[in-house]
This record gives structure tokens, C-alpha cells and sequence, in this order.
């Protein structure tokens, strides 16, 4: 594949046949000829909010939750399923005005990713992106399977959109992700083939 999909959307079409990306939005972080890695962006975990966490974490003492530290809507974030590899592993999806040296791998002019708690420590003093997602565990590929699933039609792209990414209901990313390339959600069945 000559065109590697950094900050690019992954949407799993209907025949993905793998339930663990069913209706998924990856945002593609990293992708390269050793392989591929991304993060689903639109499977909410159900029992498991930001505050939740960083409260497991130590980060964020239980009498703080209401704190000016961590505003009401970053506290009660969803945190979200990032894939099935590493699943006891945090990731931070974040905008660009936020960038630690060594530690935050810079996707694209917009986008960032930091694995390090320096990130969940800074959030918790203000000092954070202005906009995060926070994964538990991400989807990757070795080298080739991404370009063999694409050539079996298991995944469509897209050009990745920030209020996609932060802004909108998790509920509504993958309509909105088919949407942005002129594709309508009731369209798609699972017996699509080749074209």
C-alpha cells in the first residue's frame, strides 16, 4: 500500500465478521510498513467515567471530584474501549496545544498521542489539552494484515474530523464518520462485495 493512513479514520463496514470493531471508528495513529496502530473512538466503555479513573489511579482524591482541578464534563468523560491489544494500557488522543517532549507522538498538525500519566497529572491540574479522548487499549496490526483487511473490504477511510474525534456523542461518530465521505449508514449491508 503506497499510502499510509496516519490521522485517518478507519470505519468497519457491516461483513467485519471481528464483534470487537463492529460499527467501529478507529483514529489511526501510526501507520507505517512494521505495521499499524489506532484507537477506537466510538465504544464508550459502560462502567468506567475519566474521574472514575483517575480517582483509581491516585491522580484525583474522592472530596476533589468537583473541584476546579477537573471541570464536571471532564470528569464524567467517558473512557472508551481503544482496542483489544494492551487493554490494561491508558492512551490519550489529544489536540495539539498540549505536547510533552519524548512522550507525545504528533499524528498530524491537529492531533496528538500521549501514553504517559505526566498527561493525567497535568489534566488533573489544569493544565491539559483542551481536547482528549482517553483509551484503554488499542487496535494494531501487524505488518501487512491492515493492507490484506483492506483489500477484503473490511474497512473503509476517511479524512479524520476533530469534532468527530471530541465533539460529538460517541453514539453518533460512525454515522457521522460514513456521512463525511458521502455514504449513507442505511446503505451499507454486510453482503457488500468488490467493486
Amino acid at each position: 500500500m503506497s499510502e499510509f493512513l496516519d490521522g485517518q479514520f478507519l470505519i468497519a463496514m457491516p461483513g467485519m465478521g471481528d464483534p470487537r470493531f463492529e460499527r467501529a471508528v478507529i483514529y489511526m495513529c501510526a501507520h507505517t510498513n512494521e505495521g499499524a496502530m489506532g484507537l477506537i473512538i466510538n465504544k464508550p466503555m459502560d462502567d468506567l467515567e475519566l474521574g472514575q479513573l483517575l480517582y483509581k489511579l491516585g491522580l484525583l482524591p474522592a472530596e476533589t471530584t468537583n473541584s476546579i482541578h477537573l471541570p464536571q464534563e471532564l470528569y464524567h468523560q467517558p473512557v472508551f474501549t481503544g482496542g483489544p491489544v494492551e487493554p490494561g494500557r491508558g492512551f490519550v488522543l489529544h489536540s495539539m496545544d498540549y505536547s510533552l517532549q519524548e512522550a507525545t507522538l504528533r499524528v498530524d498538525s491537529q492531533v496528538g498521542l500521549t501514553a504517559s500519566l505526566d498527561i493525567l497529572h497535568d489534566l488533573v491540574q489544569g493544565r491539559g489539552p483542551r481536547r482528549m479522548l482517553l483509551a484503554l487499549g488499542y487496535a494494531g496490526w501487524a505488518p501487512g494484515q491492515l493492507e490484506e483487511e483492506m483489500l477484503m473490504n473490511a474497512w473503509l477511510t476517511a479524512p479524520a474530523d476533530m469534532d468527530i474525534i471530541f465533539s460529538l456523542p460517541p453514539e453518533e461518530r460512525y454515522a457521522a464518520a460514513l456521512l463525511s465521505i458521502g455514504i449513507d449508514p442505511a446503505s451499507l449491508t454486510a453482503g457488500s462485495g468488490h467493486a
